[in-house]
């Protein structure tokens, strides 16, 4: 054979391990096109585990944009069929979309289960039927849109290189409450939008125009709880992933800070954002061995 009908086999060559690796970038590239506070914190994984969260990250992002994005007539058939995906993808190993077959991998490799996907999904089918939550249907959404995901990443974090193993139920619980804890920021945080252009009221009894600096007050008290009880569960983590996590923590309490400081005649009509190079910086404070006890605002 010539060298140049050499190159041209090898160019087209194709194995499952480029499919493998093309999926990961398309995953890669949501949290990088989609989320700075979460993609600084994957920047400082591990590259194994980095392609993992990234995958969980961009399978979450996919479902968030049926039902908040799109949110078309036949956005449910959208979700059950992306749904359906996901889970034929864990059984056989492959997807034709990309963003399943990432996700697909990463649920084999570290042991996330259908036990963690269902409630999630079922939490984004109350986004295109339930417009405002009572105490219970939030508790119940915000397990299914935040808490499960902790413990997807938890999964990522403990069993990456290890294989499929049980998570610590401390630790899970950890996972979860600081899922549920940046989900309450988020809420916080996109009210004007929630309110206006999704018509939705997450917290009970609190719109746009019934916030008050005193329901605030509770509603970051409370965030700030569960970041409290997650931090105690830290030391459990591999290190590259207590620093990754660390980060967003400090990231989501800078935001609960602003938001505390924010009247909330102002923060129902703007969004609070951490600055890109306040990111970095807490990024590499974290990076740095302290003795100090982490603060969590």
């Amino acid at each position: 054979m010539s060298e140049a009908r050499k190159r041209v086999h090898l160019d087209n060559a194709t194995s499952l391990s480029l499919y493998d690796e093309t999926a990961s970038a398309a995953a890669a590239q949501v949290i990088a096109r989609y989320s700075t506070s979460f993609g600084v914190g994957t920047r400082l994984l591990g590259r194994e585990m980095r392609t993992h969260i990234e995958a969980v990250y961009a399978m979450v992002r996919v479902a968030d944009e049926i039902v908040d994005t799109y949110r078309g007539p036949d956005a449910a058939e959208l979700l059950d069929a992306f749904e359906a995906e996901l889970h034929a993808a864990m059984a056989r190993g492959f997807s034709t979309d990309l963003i399943a077959h990432a996700f697909a991998r990463t649920a084999r490799a570290v042991g996330i289960t259908r036990e963690m996907i269902d409630p999630f999904f079922a939490s984004m089918r109350m986004d295109l039927t339930e417009a405002v939550h009572t105490d219970e249907s939030l508790a119940v959404y915000i397990f299914g849109s935040a808490e499960v995901v902790g413990e997807m990443c938890l999964a990522v974090f403990v069993n990456t290189g290890n294989g499929p193993r049980p998570l610590d139920p401390a630790v899970r619980d950890g996972a979860r409450r600081l899922g549920a804890a940046y989900q309450k920021v988020n809420f916080l945080r996109d009210l004007a939008l929630d309110d206006a252009e999704l018509g939705r009221s997450y917290f009970p009894g609190v719109t746009a125009a019934t916030l008050t600096d005193a329901r605030v007050a509770e509603l970051v008290a409370d965030c700030r709880d569960d970041i409290a009880a997650a931090e105690a569960c830290l030391p459990a983590l591999p290190r590259r992933a207590r620093v990754a996590v660390g980060t967003t923590v400090d990231i989501y309490a800078r935001l609960l800070r602003q938001i505390e400081q924010t009247p909330a005649r102002d923060l129902v009509s703007r969004r609070i954002r951490v600055a890109n190079p306040v990111k970095a910086m807490l990024a590499v404070r974290n990076l740095t061995p302290v003795t100090r006890p982490r603060a969590v605002a």
